[in-house]
């Protein structure tokens, strides 16, 4: 599946490491992907809540399905997260720009799962839609 369609079949994405302070890059890509429509589901161990939505330590801590599952940690943290998006059910693993990992993106395209690897979402989305 290609990015645009992927972001046109998607509703909810799950960003892991979002964090509550505006300067971060993860707080502005998850604000400008909750103001076109999508549901963001910050996911951070050291969050309670971001953009108004609670923060869950785990991906298998959210009570919801997800559709992508959007990285903002380093790339030595993205094998797990496939692995935990594989058992959700996810439909993508999107690491942003600067993420990368050849072995998890393997894995998760193996599983069925859309891979998007060192792009920034907000950027395709703009680059796509606007």
């Amino acid at each position: 599946m290609g990015i645009p369609e992927l972001l046109r079949s998607s509703r909810v994405i799950a960003v892991v490491g979002l964090s509550s302070k505006k300067f971060r890059p993860s707080f502005g890509v998850a604000e400008y992907m909750q103001r076109e429509g999508y549901r963001i589901i910050p996911v951070n161990p050291n969050e309670t809540q971001v953009l108004g939505e609670k923060s869950y330590a785990r991906l298998e801590d959210i009570p919801e399905h997800i559709d992508i599952v959007d990285i903002f940690r380093r790339s030595e943290f993205v094998m797990p997260l496939v692995e935990s998006a594989i058992r959700l059910g996810a439909k993508a693993i999107w690491m942003q720009e600067g993420v990368e990992d050849e072995r998890a993106a393997e894995k998760a395209r193996q599983a069925g799962l859309t891979v998007v690897m060192d792009r920034c979402i907000l950027k395709e989305h703009s680059r796509h839609f606007r």
